[in-house]
């Protein structure tokens, strides 16, 4: 149920629509528009009348949300969310790249490629130091030394990182180093690590798992907000079906289904969606137009030599060529294709003059 506040509203009143809730136990959620503030509350429903609340004052009207989805659905969040990281905002007009390797596999790599994807207009760098494999004989990652060096990168251009947490007990150790944390496709129903990335204040990018339906991914979606973190992403990574051509079948259809159900950003990985380089071109522009608000893509300085994901990597030369590409697609659809803010860059540079 939302509790829809009149325009000129108090905070006291506001205030006092979420005591009421917590004394029926309800938890609330309240949703500061520009309009008015919409109160969301969820939890155990069967105390919770909508008459006391219609009838306190400051309260416009009550809507019960039929979506189990609470606080994922635009029923109680009708207006896109936008997620700020460091300046870089995801969700708005502009459409965001991130980009780098499948896996962090030294220091010079690491900070070579991102100075590559930067210099071809990547805005965040991405990278894994913890890798979930099918095999435990694969490589599983750098582990700390891996966000070290992630976040020399982020030092030495500017690009804040995103990177995979995958268990609860490192949640706070990624935390202190990445700007976004991400939820691989193998724990999208982790609902303890959810949680858990619920009681950080990091944004989270969600992936959907390979064989979750778009509903169960709003629902994992629900478990991160339900927890005080409302800066999440959505993202569609290719699911599982009976077509062997292509790693995963990308699900494009999911981009504009959950912008028509969620007010959440959404993200598409071709990268993971294809596992092919050569297709990852064409699904990128594709996601654009059907109105993704982010890209993640893999970029590797050799791709051949590469410790994982190999045949899905861009070389940085073919990702430039790509994003050249990806602006004119973004204008052909009234977007951009998102920048480095100005004062971050102007300070990097600064800052590699005095190291130079």
């Amino acid at each position: 149920m939302i509790v829809v506040m009149k325009p000129d509203a108090t905070a006291a009143e506001t205030a006092a629509v979420i005591s009421k809730a917590k004394r029926m136990g309800a938890s609330s959620h309240p949703i500061y528009g520009s309009d008015h503030t919409v109160v969301a509350l969820v939890g155990d429903m069967t105390q919770v009348e909508r008459s006391v609340f219609d009838a306190m004052a400051g309260v416009l009207k009550t809507v019960r949300i039929q979506e189990p989805y609470k606080l994922a659905g635009r029923t109680s969040h009708p207006h896109n969310t936008v997620i700020d990281v460091n300046g870089i905002k995801i969700g708005g007009n502009d459409i965001v790249v991130m980009a780098g390797p499948c896996s962090v596999e030294s220091r010079d790599q690491i900070l070579e490629v991102a100075h590559m994807v930067k210099e071809a207009g990547a805005t965040i760098l991405r990278g894994g130091a913890f890798k979930p494999r099918t095999s435990p004989y694969s490589f599983q990652g750098l582990g700390e030394k891996g966000l070290q060096y992630l976040a020399e990168a982020r030092e030495q251009t500017g690009l804040p990182i995103i990177t995979e947490v995958m268990t609860v007990e490192t949640v706070q150790m990624v935390s202190e180093y990445a700007d976004i944390l991400q939820i691989g496709a193998r724990n999208m129903q982790n609902y303890g690590l959810l949680q858990a990335v619920g009681k950080v204040q990091r944004p989270v990018m969600l992936k959907r798992g390979i064989s979750g339906e778009i509903k169960e991914l709003l629902m994992c979606a629900e478990y991160i907000l339900s927890n005080g973190n409302y800066n999440v992403m959505l993202c569609e990574r290719g699911i599982r079906t009976y077509e062997t051509a292509t790693r995963n079948t990308f699900d494009l259809n999911a981009i504009p289904v959950l912008h028509r159900a969620s007010h959440l950003p959404v993200v598409a990985d071709p990268s993971h969606g294809t596992g092919d380089w050569e297709l990852i071109p064409a699904m990128s522009k594709a996601a654009v137009a059907a109105g993704a608000d982010a890209l993640i893509l893999e970029v590797h300085q050799s791709p051949d030599n590469a410790l994982s994901d190999g045949d899905q990597s861009l070389k940085p030369e073919r990702f430039a060529e790509l994003m050249a590409d990806l602006r004119r697609i973004a204008a052909a659809v009234d977007r951009n294709i998102a920048t480095l803010p100005t004062d971050r860059a102007e300070a990097v540079n600064g800052l590699m003059k005095e190291t130079v």
